[in-house]
């Protein structure tokens, strides 16, 4: 699967601050409880990969996670992890910094089953303004 994940640049920096700090790093889409829907940064081997977790990509280096049963709802969406003022989940290594990780999102759209376009593999991608979770 390619990449469904990419950072902007902002992403990027407090990333590297955060691996500075704490070493390697992976990422976790969370679902919504507790700390809402925001992307989760924990160090690597501190959260649990399971069976029902889908690779969407790395961002950084970091490897980026979504559970499966969000997957199938978001799989026609490309994430987009910016940095917005604000404390980060309160287990989430943004925690602390007065920046947080924030999921955008590109939603791609497919064409008609009857399009020429279909068979080329096409897909058309709008960027959604304001943060999705």
């Amino acid at each position: 699967m390619p990449d469904k994940v990419t950072a902007t640049p902002a992403a990027l920096e407090l990333l590297a601050e955060i691996v500075a700090d704490h070493g390697p790093v992976l990422f976790h889409q969370s679902g919504g409880c507790c700390d809402g829907s925001s992307p989760m940064c924990y160090p690597q081997g501190e959260f649990l990969i399971g069976d029902n977790d889908v690779k969407l990509g790395e961002i950084g280096g970091a490897p980026f996670y979504i559970s499966r049963s969000q997957y199938e709802t978001w799989k026609h969406t490309d994430l987009i992890i910016d940095v917005v003022p604000g404390r980060g989940g309160m287990f989430s290594l943004d925690n602390g910094r007065e920046r947080r990780f924030l999921t955008r999102s590109e939603i791609c759209a497919y064409p008609p089953a009857d399009s020429d376009i279909i068979t080329s593999g096409a897909v058309r991608c709008e960027t959604q303004r304001s943060g999705l979770w």
